[in-house]
Formats: C-alpha cells, structure tokens, sequence
C-alpha cells in the first residue's frame, strides 16, 4: 500500500503565504485538526501505514469562486501528520486544479497533500461545502455497511482522477449529500467528512465515530 503519493501533475510555486489575505477560517482548521490529531483521525504512527503520515484537511478561500475547478482552498501539507499542532508554513493554496487533465496548481511553503485532487472534486459538488477533513479511523471504515455510509468503489485509489469521479458518482447517486461522511473502499481506514463550517465537518467525524464504537468494538 502507498500512502502520501502524490498521483496528480503537481504545479507547485515556492512562496510564501500572506496570512492577512487567508481570512479568519484558517484558525478554525488548524483547531480542529489539533481534535482530530488527539483522536488519531490524522497523525504518524510508526506502526500504521509504513510509518507515513495520514490525514488532510481544508478549507475554501474568500473570495468564493462558483467555477468548478477553480474554488481555491487552503489545504494541509504534503506529509505533516506528525506535529500535534501545525502553522502556516505548512499550509498551501491550491489555485485551480482540473480533474480530467489530473493537475494541481499551487502556491506555498510548502507542497500540497496528495489527496488534494479529491478535496477540489469535492468542493466542486457544491458551493455551499467550506470545510473538507480527510482523516483514517479503522472503526468507521471498517462498520461502513453497517453504518449505512457511501463507500467509493474497492479499485479505486486515493488521490487519483477515479476517486475524484467516484466522489461525484456517490454524491448524485447515494445520501452524500446529507450524511456528509463516506468511506474510501480501496484506502484503508479512509474517511471524509465536509461542511459548511470546521465544526460540522468537525461534529460528523465524532458523531459517525461514536456510532462505530455503539455497534461494538
């Protein structure tokens, strides 16, 4: 298994951020990343994954563009599971990105995550999404069935052009829409959630979380 590959064509611009033009909604991200690392919903752990880092999170940027494919967002590092706390250096914007040319446009410190092509897809559902949180949590993947989530398709790999259509083929034809969490079938442990707000996305990682335990450990 491969995990932090990035799998898109990466257009990357090596500068750095200007935190008085990233708004307000930034700090909300980067709290919420702190809960989700305390939960080990994102993090590094020598004994998961081959030690690599797991978990992303972003948030879209003012001013809201309506074009799919060009709803910039401010999106988590390449490889930063590890730190408890992050700062704006590890942090990047993607500018645009293009599902079927399977490319990323950025600008940061920083390198965006690999899942990066899966969070543009996303936020290309609908505009009213704001915040998207990626993170790994093997008892929601694991009770997806009977937790009754969206689970995209077992050959289907993270971070690729087939996610990124299969998250759109989940959202037209299941309740994505309303239970705003599904589950990646061919990325072990791989659970998203999004929201208007950081805590709605925020609040169905723990929501769907405690039903998973419910059902027994």
């Amino acid at each position: 298994m491969q995990e932090g590959v990035t799998k898109f064509q990466a257009h990357h611009r090596h500068a750095p951020l200007q935190v008085d033009k990233l708004g307000d909604t930034w700090r909300d991200l980067l709290s919420w990343r702190r809960v989700l690392h305390d939960l080990s919903v994102v993090g590094q752990d020598p004994h998961r994954y081959d030690g690599a880092g797991y978990g992303n999170m972003s948030v879209r940027l003012h001013p809201f563009s309506y074009e799919r494919g060009q709803r910039r967002f401010l999106i988590t590092g390449t490889q930063t599971g590890k730190p408890a706390d992050l700062t704006v250096e590890e942090l990047c914007v993607v500018e645009t990105y293009d599902i079927k040319a399977n490319s990323v446009r950025s600008f940061g410190e920083i390198a965006p995550s690999s899942e990066s092509l899966t969070h543009g897809a996303i936020y290309d559902l609908n505009p009213n999404i704001r915040f998207v949180f990626h993170g790994h949590v093997p008892a929601i993947w694991n009770r997806a069935k009977a937790l009754g989530l969206p689970t995209t398709a077992a050959n289907v790999e993270y971070g690729t052009q087939a996610m990124a259509f299969e998250t759109s083929r989940l959202y037209r034809s299941t309740n994505l829409s309303e239970s705003k969490c599904y589950t990646m079938g061919g990325h072990e442990d791989g659970v998203v959630t999004f929201g208007r707000t950081a805590n709605e996305a925020g609040e169905v990682v723990v929501k769907v979380l405690a039903q998973a335990y419910a059902l027994g450990l």
